[in-house]
């Protein structure tokens, strides 16, 4: 093994120098460069270090876009900045490669602590930032760290201590704020949010105030998104006094629209029953393309992956939403980046930032809430530069308004045909699929709920017109008989279940408890687990109405098919009948009635009853009156009465024991002396024949090992069964040996028999046939 060569103090000084040299000289750069305007080209050209350089030339990136071009030299320079800019203009290194400069002017390490802090409104798209920051700074010395929801907490806690950058979701970054012993951010330098248009609004208002108090006010503060927020009440919350406003004017101008010039945008008018059909129809006209399909929910998103899963339209198929567990939606996201033909279905928690490379179609099902959503959704194809398409499915309530709402923002999609040729109608397989399946109608029920309600809450009623929905319509289409009824909750409750959405429970919970730790309304209430909730649940969308009428009880007890029907299903009690409550006085009777001892010693022991054929109950143990047993006669008397005759039973039944015994040992005797006859026999039978033996030669030759009969007959009369007094004495065994020894020595003679051993060779088979032959 090599030896490391240590570095003299002389050389540590010199490398120290020229690292002060290299800092200084990038410093005056960074002062030079805002001169004039940029008009950098490539990463090159910008006052960087040589580290983050050569880390994006690595990781393939070199020409700067306009967001960048702008953004990164005011950044730099330490200015606070509002940037906005078209979807799949580069945001994300817009503001990491200022993140990594600031801490490589700072000479950060690991014992400084936090030093950035980098806030993404979703789990997907922080995990897509941290990537691209490993990427381009793998050789700086700064630690990074991914703290999202789904993940081990325990094992951030432990190594989010020694984090330089930390990227993460609002409610996991405020938990581990609270939590975390070796998290202090009050040496923070510089704070980032992406998509800051989303971490600004309701869902993350209070999250987000509360992660903000706890950062130090002289910090620089980077905004970024693709529809940018200019309300000075939320800027004066983050602190945002003298920021640079960059790609705002250009994104606002009347002569740019906000979503790329390689987009192709359309939009077909198309009736709520319908929208099904044409997807599916879609889908199978486009089996070579990559496609995300945004419905407004994640129960649709899983009803229609389900069913278009079963109807096999030919091309890959997956589901991404908010209620998936951490590590499919990653996996799901992976798959999905790799594929070069698939169709994914999504929710809105992929419409901001995530970077899916060449999707080639863009599908929104379902309207968008507002503008913002629609850029952002068609944004996830045409990034950087290249071509793509979205398509969005407008019904004739929602085209108008909605069309009016693109226009403001310069968007003007075409109108598109359905070529009818192409169209295909899937309603009959849906409803031969949910009749088969219960658990598929249960979620088209489901389906069907959640989008209603989410036209139920829109705010604007000029495009979602909730009165003119044709539900039944809706229903059928999904495969449904009937459309079932629907539970509509207050608009309070909706905005406080929509504030509590992107909330953390444990940070609920912490703010439930007093100073002492303790829950303050929780306090009385029993823990329900989540089994509880779900046994508790009553299930009103599989029980519709349509349903009821087919398994309810009761109605025609007329039908002699049924081998029984309920006679009555209403029973009502009156207070009269229902059993009163024990009132107890004393403590001493509350111990009496708590104690098992001290009630049986008051009530007596429990008593079981039999039933006789006539089935009436009698007590097992039945007791005899006082009177009746001295009319017997006395106690002495009735005992010895009744052991007599206890004795005269026994002895009866004595008696037909022992007779029983004797019948088994006689028929066991009988049965062995009939198994030795039939062997004698058999023995006979076999020499008179002279099978056991062959003649050659005048001489019979006979192997030895043959099982001696008397051994037999000795071993089956000593056996344990015949050790009784029945069994043969030993004179007459010894006579029957030796008769059965005579006999067989007479046969060995008039045979002229001789032993040998039996061969176990060919050898020995050879000298056997040779002596044979000799005598």
């Amino acid at each position: 093994m090599a030896k490391r060569h240590r570095l003299t103090t002389s050389k540590r000084k010199e490398i120290r120098k020229e690292q002060e040299r290299a800092l200084d000289e990038l410093k005056r750069r960074i002062n030079d460069f805002g001169a004039t305007k940029c008009t950098a080209s490539s990463f090159d050209e910008l006052p960087i270090s040589e580290v983050t350089l050569k880390g994006l030339k690595e990781s393939g990136f070199i020409k700067l876009t306009d967001i960048q071009r702008d953004s990164i030299p005011m950044a730099l320079k330490g200015h606070d900045i509002l940037g906005a800019a078209k979807t799949g203009s580069g945001k994300t290194l817009a503001f990491l490669i200022p993140v990594i400069e600031k801490l490589y002017r700072e000479k950060w390490t690991e014992f400084d602590g936090l030093g950035a802090l980098i806030i993404s409104p979703t789990r997907e798209l922080a995990m897509q930032i941290y990537e691209v920051l490993i990427k381009i700074g793998k050789h700086t010395s700064f630690s990074a760290g991914l703290v999202i929801g789904g993940k081990d907490v325990k094992f951030e806690m432990d190594r989010i201590s020694k984090i330089n950058i930390l990227i993460g979701t609002p409610g996991r970054i405020l938990q581990h704020m609270d939590q975390a012993v070796g998290l202090t951010s009050s040496n923070l330098q510089i704070l980032v949010l992406d998509e800051a248009d989303r971490c600004l609004d309701m869902g993350f208002k209070k999250t987000l105030d509360a992660i903000v108090s706890n950062l130090p006010p002289d910090r620089q503060t980077l905004l970024f998104s693709a529809t940018q927020s200019q309300s000075l009440a939320d800027l004066a919350r983050l602190s945002l006094v003298d920021y640079k406003s960059i790609g705002s004017d250009t994104l606002l101008s009347k002569n740019q629209p906000a979503t790329p010039e390689t987009l192709e945008q359309s939009y077909i008018d198309v009736e709520l029953p319908d929208k099904l059909d044409i997807l599916f129809s879609f889908i199978k006209s486009h089996l070579n393309s990559k496609t995300v399909v945004f419905l407004s929910s994640s129960k649709q998103v899983h009803f229609v992956y389900e069913t278009f899963r079963k109807l096999q339209p030919g091309i890959s198929l997956m589901h991404l939403h908010g209620r998936q567990k951490q590590t499919a939606r990653t996996e799901t996201l992976d798959k999905f980046s790799r594929a070069q033909h698939a169709c994914l279905f999504s929710t809105d928690v992929v419409a901001r930032g995530i970077d899916f490379p060449t999707v080639d179609w863009v599908v929104q099902v379902d309207c968008p809430e507002d503008v913002d959503t629609y850029i952002h959704r068609a944004g996830r194809s045409a990034r950087y530069g290249k071509s793509g398409k979205c398509l969005i499915m407008l019904t004739p309530q929602e085209e108008p308004g909605f069309l009016k709402r693109l226009k403001t923002k310069m968007i003007e999609p075409k109108k598109s045909v359905i070529k009818q040729s192409k169209r295909k109608s899937i309603r009959n397989q849906l409803q031969s699929l949910l009749f088969k399946s219960p658990e598929l109608k249960y979620l088209a029920q489901k389906a069907f709920i959640s989008y209603v309600r989410s036209i139920y809450i829109q705010k604007d009623t000029e495009v979602f017109k909730f009165s003119e929905l044709p539900l039944e319509e809706f229903a059928s289409s999904l495969g449904l008989p009937g459309a079932p009824k629907i539970k509509i909750k207050g608009m309070k409750s909706i905005e406080r279940s929509k504030e509590l959405k992107n909330t953390s429970r444990k940070l609920l919970l912490l703010s439930k408890t007093n100073e002492n730790g303790d829950l303050e309304e929780e306090e009385n209430k029993p823990v329900r687990t989540k089994y509880d909730r779900m046994f508790g649940r009553k299930n009103q969308t599989v029980l519709s109405e349509h349903y009821l009428n087919i398994t309810k009880s009761g109605g025609d007890t007329n039908d002699t098919d049924d081998f029984m029907t309920i006679k009555r299903s209403n029973h009502e009690l009156n207070e009269e009948d229902l059993p009163q409550p024990m009132v107890i006085s004393s403590k001493r009777a509350q111990k009496r009635a708590v104690s098992k001892k001290a009630s049986l010693s008051s009530n007596g022991n429990p008593s079981k009853l039999k039933f006789d054929d006539d089935g009436i109950p009698h007590p097992i143990y039945e007791l005899e009156g006082e009177e009746e047993f001295h009319k017997k006669g006395d106690a002495e008397s009735q005992k010895k009465e009744f052991l007599s005759k206890e004795a005269d039973i026994m002895a009866k039944v004595d008696v037909q024991d022992k007779k029983l015994a004797k019948d088994k040992r006689q028929e066991k005797k009988r049965k062995r002396l009939e198994a030795l006859k039939r062997e004698m026999e058999s023995q006979q039978e076999r020499h008179d024949s002279g099978d056991d033996c062959e003649h050659t030669t005048g001489s019979t030759a006979a192997y030895l090992r043959t099982p001696n009969l008397s051994d037999d007959m000795q071993s089956d009369y000593y056996d344990s069964d015949y050790a009784d007094s029945n069994k043969p004495s030993k004179k007459k065994i010894k006579l029957l040996q030796r008769d059965q020894e005579e006999r067989y020595l007479e046969d060995r003679r008039a045979n002229d028999i001789i032993e040998v051993e039996e061969p176990q060779s060919l050898d020995d088979l050879e000298n056997l046939t040779s002596k044979l032959l000799q005598g």
